[in-house]
């Protein structure tokens, strides 16, 4: 198959939180969502759902879980049953679920900069937030802080690892990811894994779900996946928990209640078809997706004096350090929002961390990327 991932379509006026966030004259590239069409293959079975005609109380097909573990097993090498899977509506919701069920006021690790909605998340239930830095290298790269790790491990009930990481994009190593799991299993904490980015891997590079290090590890474990960044179904609503311990799985699934429901019948049709068939879109999509992550790496270190990335390893998200670049200050954000017409994720709402930086999206069509990336420069010129 080929698609045409350069083709821009006109999104305003359909009901999109990010073409309708800003004026018209400004460029949103802030937001993880995709602005490429979702595959054909979803956009069919969804037409086909619709047109049965019915959308009464539907039950939770069989197989969307057949087809999910089926798929976890193919990537990843992680062995895992189909009753294992939960399906909830979100990762987001899925992680606070988890949070409110597993935690009794203790400590809560967090890795930052952080997600916001992971970031916010301890204190909704009572729980203290004990953050660990990931740290730059001489080249921008970020790892774990180990000892500000084992502390914060030390002092919680659980921990909520992002992996791939939201904003600096890591695929976090295999011997990283032990690491993390021999200080939970020390200290007896629970994991909690959203690891929405998974199929978001660039070459070189791999994902490793932390619960399939072991069965030790996988006991105490709930990750998170989702169709929605990988396929651009974010409006659909339709998430997975992965909890294969019986006890652990059954506490949370006792939790939802009549809370925190299932996915609703479209929601479903969709991911299963984007599970079981959307592979050949994926593949094409990576492909052009990591030549704006090099497009985007290129262009800052050329023409964004002051202004420092280090390129992406998974999702599409680019964490940009603009500290050094005197005419942006404390505030890049409001900076080329204003001067440039650019839309971006402020860095200091992913924690004090992230104070000086902005996040950019790339998973845009090209002439899109080139032309917000070009707002940037002249802004940066005075222009």
């Amino acid at each position: 198959m080929t698609v045409d991932f350069d083709r821009i379509y006109d999104r305003k006026g359909t009901d999109s939180s990010k073409w309708h966030k800003y004026p018209p004259d400004v460029l949103p590239m802030f937001v993880a969502d995709m602005d490429f069409r979702s595959p054909d293959v979803v956009v069919e079975a969804l037409r086909t759902r619709v047109e049965h005609g019915f959308f009464g109380y539907g039950r939770e097909p069989t197989e969307f879980y057949e087809v999910a573990a089926r798929r976890i097993g193919e990537r990843y090498g992680w062995a895992v049953a189909p009753e294992a899977i939960v399906a909830v509506p979100g990762v987001v919701a899925g992680v606070n679920l988890a949070a409110q069920t597993f935690t009794s006021g203790g400590g809560v690790a967090l890795q930052t900069p952080a997600y916001p909605p992971i970031l916010a998340c301890p204190e909704k239930f009572g729980a203290t937030s004990r953050r660990a830095r990931l740290v730059q290298d001489e080249s921008g790269r970020y790892t774990p802080d180990w000892d500000e790790f084992e502390a914060a491990v030390a002092a919680s009930e659980m921990f909520i690892l992002c992996n791939p990481h939201n904003p600096v994009g890591r695929a976090f190593e295999r011997d990283e990811l032990e690491r993390m799991a021999k200080a939970c299993e020390r200290h007896d904490v629970l994991i909690v894994s959203d690891e929405i980015h998974c199929d978001l891997v660039f070459r070189g590079h791999r994902h490793t779900p932390i619960a399939s290090l072991s069965p030790a590890v996988e006991a105490r474990t709930i990750t998170f996946m989702a169709p929605s960044k990988t396929f651009n179904l974010p409006g659909l609503k339709t998430s997975i928990a992965i909890i294969p311990d019986a006890a652990l799985r059954e506490r949370f699934v006792a939790a939802r209640a009549d809370l925190v429901r299932g996915p609703n019948i479209l929601g479903l049709a969709a991911a299963t078809a984007a599970y079981r068939d959307g592979t050949p879109w994926l593949t094409e999509a990576l492909a052009y997706i990591e030549g704006n992550r090099d497009y985007v790496t290129s262009f800052v270190r050329t023409n964004l004096p002051g202004i420092h990335v280090y390129p992406a390893e998974a999702t599409y998200l680019a964490w940009l350090d603009c500290r050094g670049a005197d005419a942006t200050a404390d505030d890049p954000y409001t900076f080329f929002l204003e001067k440039a017409k650019v839309g971006l994720s402020d860095g200091a709402t992913f924690g004090e961390d992230g104070r000086g930086f902005v996040r950019l999206n790339f998973a845009c069509p090209r002439p899109m990327l080139v032309e917000g990336l070009g707002r940037m420069q002249r802004s940066l010129a005075g222009g």
